[in-house]
């Protein structure tokens, strides 16, 4: 697929997804949406790539949502060109779908935010695992100073993120906030320089894809996500114990205590998009356990 609104790169097995409408600071609309969906389900099918990174193009990540329209802007009776989805024919958030398919992504995903990261702009990082930030980015969930609500999942997300109260204060308020006041509340893990942001979330990378087990991964990620819904630790402990029990039978783990006892390098072999344990997705069982 041609992209029209974003840049793609694979470089040493990480993926660099890059914005890219710097003449509009990289303001979501629906090619924006169509594109991202489309990387995001694309990438867990593609084994050369074991990490995702996404960043903007020119000095901003994310401007949000693409006021062009004006005041219709997010009336969705005007906006023909998107098909109502889900039951009854209900419209479905267009940054939700983007959101859901990072969330189900089996990639470990980087948020590198080098600039102004605005509605979608943020939101869109929450169900990223790392978050960095430059100091030249900013932050807003603008929607109440818009006349609207949390969109893409936000509510589910941000405070399971930050805590219920500093996600209050950045919803109600609806304010834009320095990188140094993301960094603090728990928004962003790293603050770095311009020139840093880059490399350091290609480091970050690096050491997955050169280390690990991509099915541990993969399994992992799905996993703590997942559980942050749970309402007992037991969900936990089953999923953990049907993971330990079937990878402990695996390739990957005879590999990974061999390397670790002849002191070299592992050499992992187990591809997430064809050896997944048979009980994965386990969410979708009726009744796990």
């Amino acid at each position: 697929m041609t992209y029209e609104a974003i840049k793609t790169e694979v470089k040493d097995r990480v993926l660099t997804i890059t914005l890219n409408r710097p003449d509009r600071l990289n303001a979501f609309n629906f090619e924006m949406q169509r594109d991202m969906v489309d990387a995001f389900t694309k990438v867990n099918d593609d084994d050369e790539v074991r990490a995702v990174i996404v960043t903007g193009e020119g000095r901003g990540f994310c401007a949000g949502a693409d006021l062009g329209a004006g005041g219709s802007t997010f009336d969705v009776n005007k906006r023909p060109s998107i098909d109502p989805v889900g039951p009854g024919g209900l419209w479905r958030d267009g940054g939700g779908r983007v959101t859901l398919a990072i969330f189900e992504c089996l990639k470990p995903v980087i948020a590198a935010c080098n600039g102004p990261a605005v509605g979608i702009g943020a939101t869109m990082q929450l169900p990223m695992d790392i978050r960095l930030a430059s100091t030249e980015a900013r932050y807003g969930f603008v929607f109440a100073r818009r006349g609207l609500v949390m969109e893409a999942c936000s509510s589910w997300f941000l405070p399971r993120l930050v805590g219920i109260e500093q996600a209050a204060k950045w919803a109600y308020s609806g304010r834009v906030f320095p990188a140094q006041e993301a960094h603090d509340g728990g928004l962003a893990s790293e603050l770095l320089a311009p020139e840093d942001l880059l490399p350091r979330a290609n480091e970050i990378a690096a050491e997955i894809a050169e280390n690990t087990s991509a099915v541990s991964v993969a399994l992992m990620r799905q996993m703590m996500w997942r559980m942050l819904g749970a309402d007992h630790p037991m969900e936990a402990h089953k999923v953990d114990s049907r993971g330990i029990a079937t990878l402990g039978a695996m390739a990957d783990a005879k590999e990974g205590v061999e390397s670790f006892l002849e002191k070299r390098e592992a050499n992992y072999t187990l591809k997430p998009s064809e050896d997944m344990p048979g009980w994965f997705p386990w969410w979708d069982e009726p009744r796990f356990g």
